[in-house]
């Protein structure tokens, strides 16, 4: 049995909740979700970046709701994606007000799918445990899961006070951030309790706890795997932009899932200005597709490149393909299924090419500096033609399009 399937075999078995008809946890796939970043009121923007992050893979996706004019859109946000076709669950994110607006507008609690509260900011001093459990209240009553989702920034204040003091009278067994660690893990579990309490369903709460740092993640969440079956929710928060942020999100999250630990993730990724908020489901997809949790998309292998590939050729088709897969994508997902488990390979030169091209389905080895000007390509590890000339990118794009349809095709 390989390290993988082990692996997999292994997983936490945490209960399962029905998220619009999309499960999450209870040893099924682990869900990509993200989260719009437009003003919620404003619909046209609200349903376009929903249908494009739905398009990219996201298979869940949380909106603001904080005010009555945010509240009042979600119904006709939810319309429009249906008449769209598109029938994405859509999570209502709640903070500070958010047992007010789901009691005021009824369409609202309806149309979501699941609902976000923060046990840190869901309400404060003797108005807390009243707010949290009108919340449920309303979950119950329609019928819908609650993510409880605790957040180091805005950490609950007297249960963070109680641990410190504790610890301080036991003579400061543990450090601040251990401390800080336990609050965060305490405040979910005595949140989804009193929710069990008041008559939530266990297979209707997933938990979370973010924090910003890798370490102090990692720390959080295997404690909660530890002390808890619920579907657990993974993020890095405040992750960052760029390389940062999908260095850390990625070092953080591929640590848990490969211990079994997490049931639905998204990557918190601030986006550049003017950048594609898709980006953040992108990486989710490749985080777990590169560890063998699960396939979106043909893979492309392509060499770094070094002093033996001074040519760009290679580069320029490994990502013209890259490009054109993704573009498809959403075609061939109806036209082709299991084309998402195709590898191809464009390889730079003789040295590992034609060896990395043998292991692909379909794969090119380009001719490197001072090599004969010749690329043989590669099908289900036989060669099967070498291609000379000025068009060898465009004729071996035509030739993976004919392997995907030959082979795939037939599945339909």
């Amino acid at each position: 049995m390989s390290t993988y399937q082990s692996h997999v075999s292994a997983r936490r078995s945490s209960v399962g909740v029905d998220v619009g008809g999309v499960m999450v946890g209870g040893n099924t796939p682990i869900v990509v979700q993200s989260m719009t970043n437009t003003d919620t009121a404003d619909i046209d923007a609200t349903v376009a970046q929903c249908a494009a992050l739905s398009e990219a893979g996201s298979e869940l996706v949380r909106i603001t709701v904080d005010r009555n004019e945010s509240a009042a859109a979600v119904p006709k946000i939810r319309e429009r994606l249906e008449r769209l076709g598109l029938d994405i669950p859509l999570i209502g994110d709640f903070h500070y007000i958010g047992h007010k607006l789901l009691s005021d507008h009824p369409a609202c609690a309806q149309a979501l799918a699941k609902y976000r509260i923060n046990p840190g900011n869901v309400g404060f001093k003797d108005k807390k445990d009243k707010q949290f459990a009108q919340i449920i209240e309303m979950a119950i009553e329609y019928d819908k899961p609650v993510r409880i989702g605790v957040n180091w920034g805005s950490l609950d204040q007297v249960l963070l006070t109680r641990l410190m003091d504790e610890n301080q009278q036991a003579g400061g067994t543990q450090t601040a951030q251990e401390v800080m660690q336990e609050a965060i893990v305490q405040s979910a579990l005595l949140s989804a309790d009193l929710a069990e309490e008041i008559g939530l369903g266990r297979d209707k709460i997933i938990l979370s706890a973010k924090v910003s740092q890798v370490q102090d993640l990692i720390a959080v969440y295997t404690a909660l795997a530890q002390r808890s079956d619920h579907a657990l929710h993974l993020g890095l928060t405040e992750a960052g932009m760029g390389t940062k942020g999908i260095v850390a999100s990625s070092a953080a999250l591929s640590v848990l899932m490969q211990q079994g630990i997490g049931d639905t993730i998204r990557i918190s990724l601030t986006p550049e200005p003017g950048g594609d908020r898709t980006r953040e489901v992108q990486v989710a997809q490749e985080l777990l597709q590169v560890m063998g949790f699960r396939q979106f998309i043909p893979i492309v292998a392509a060499c770094p490149g070094c002093g033996r590939t001074t040519s760009t050729v290679f580069q320029e088709l490994a990502q013209k393909i890259q490009d054109d897969i993704r573009r498809n994508m959403p075609v061939w997902r109806e036209k082709y299924p299991g084309v998402e488990a195709l590898n191809v390979a464009v390889m730079g030169c003789i040295v590992n090419g034609p060896g990395e091209s043998k292991h692909a389905d379909i794969g090119i080895s380009l001719p490197g500096t001072g090599e004969s000007p010749a690329a043989p390509v590669f099908v289900d590890g036989e060669m099967v033609k070498t291609l000379r000339g000025a068009n060898i990118a465009g004729e071996f794009e035509t030739m993976v399009d004919t392997y995907i349809e030959n082979r795939f095709g037939q599945n339909v």
